[in-house]
Parts: structure tokens; sequence; C-alpha cells
């Protein structure tokens, strides 16, 4: 089997997981999930070995593998690595960002990536328009793993990926809600990217985080405006 297979059920598996479509507490075996995303057992065993050591499974001996449930007390840990995470990477796509723009032979797939980051900023403004706010957290997603391809750090990528998707999982565990105002940053900081300045897509990404991270201190307080 490919390592392709592993990677799209983990993708599939870490998704439904973060969205709810998977609850806490669900039991994961092998026959089930080789069921439910058709492929074989083999790229499913990989598939929990990397969803345990991000720490989204459980995995006991004999017992097979169960959805955690997300650690609300570890909210305020993983803002502060993701603020600094998505500082250094939002950094870097700006510089990246700056080169491009006046280089004679323009690298095709930083393009590429700018076209999928425009995309997702339209859809998602027309999700808002049209009163589909649940919709949003995918897209928000979507954008914060694209700028962080356009850094070319994929290491960094890679330890952000599993931040902000128990990040997500903390939001739609506790209810919070994320509106125009958190969306339309996201404008404010490509903007900046685009334009090669570094310093203030940094500032403007440290804000964006910051926002993010106060909504979810107000749901998880119980305050009705978060």
């Amino acid at each position: 089997m490919s390592d392709s297979a592993a990677v799209r059920v983990t993708q599939q598996v870490r998704s439904d997981i973060i969205f709810g479509r998977v609850p806490p507490g669900t039991r994961l075996t092998e026959k089930l999930l080789s069921e439910t995303y058709q492929v074989s057992r083999v790229p499913v065993r990989e598939c929990l070995r990397a969803l345990e050591a991000e720490g989204l499974v459980e995995v006991r001996p004999y017992a097979g593998a169960t959805v955690v449930r997300p650690q609300l007390a570890d909210a305020d840990v993983l803002f502060e690595v993701r603020q600094t995470l998505e500082a250094e990477m939002v950094r870097r796509a700006a510089q990246r960002s700056g080169v491009q723009r006046s280089a004679d032979t323009p690298d095709p797939e930083w393009w590429r990536l700018r076209r999928e980051i425009r995309r997702v900023l339209e859809e998602g403004d027309q999700v808002l328009a049209d009163g589909h706010s649940d919709l949003l957290p995918n897209y928000n997603q979507q954008f914060h793993s694209l700028l962080a391809e356009m850094s070319e750090s994929p290491a960094l990528r890679g330890i952000l990926r599993q931040v902000s998707g128990k990040i997500e999982w903390l939001f739609v565990h506790s209810g919070a809600y994320r509106g125009n105002e958190a969306w339309n940053e996201h404008k404010d900081i490509m903007e900046a990217v685009d334009a090669g300045r570094a310093e203030a897509a940094t500032t403007l990404m440290v804000a964006h985080v910051q926002t993010s991270r106060d909504g979810l201190n107000r749901a998880l307080r119980g305050d009705p405006t978060a």
C-alpha cells in the first residue's frame, strides 16, 4: 500500500475528529476505519499511530484506539506555541513574497499557493455573506495551512498542523464563534505579505492569533459574547 493512502486516511480521520464528526470517546477499530474510509488495514494502522503521536487518539493493547477528549486546560500553552510558529512562518512568507515580486523567473509553486489563498478568501467571504458561518472553520484552517506552505518550512508546517488542529478542536468543543472580525484580519495579513512587509505581517498575525485566543477564553468562561 502506498504512503499516499496512509496520508489521505490520516488527513480525513484527523479532520473528522477535529470538526466533531467523530466525537470524543468514539472507539476506532481497524475494521471500522477500513470500511468507512475504504482503505486496507495497513494505512489504517499508520493513521492510528500518527494520530496517537498527535494526541488525538489513545491506543491501548487489546482495546484498540479511542478518540480522547480535548484538554481545555492546554489552551493557553497551545496558543503560546501557535503564536510563535505563526509569527515566524508569516515572516518567512512575506520575505519570500518580496523576492517573488521582483524575480526575473517567478516560482510557479509560490504563485499557485497565492491563487489558492485568493480562492479560500473569496469562498470564505461568500459563506459569511450566505449566513453559513458554520463552514468558516474549514476555510480558516485552509488559509493558515496554505500560508504555512508559502513559508517553505516543512518542519514548522508540520508542528503548526498539530497545534492549530488541537486549537480548532477546542473551538468546536467549546462552541466558540469566530465571525467577520477574525476572518477579515486574514486580508490585512495577506496585504502585508504580498507587499513583502515582514514586520507588519508578523505584527498582524500575532494580533490575529490573540483575537482567536481571547474569543476561546471568553467561551471557556461561559461569556455569551464569545
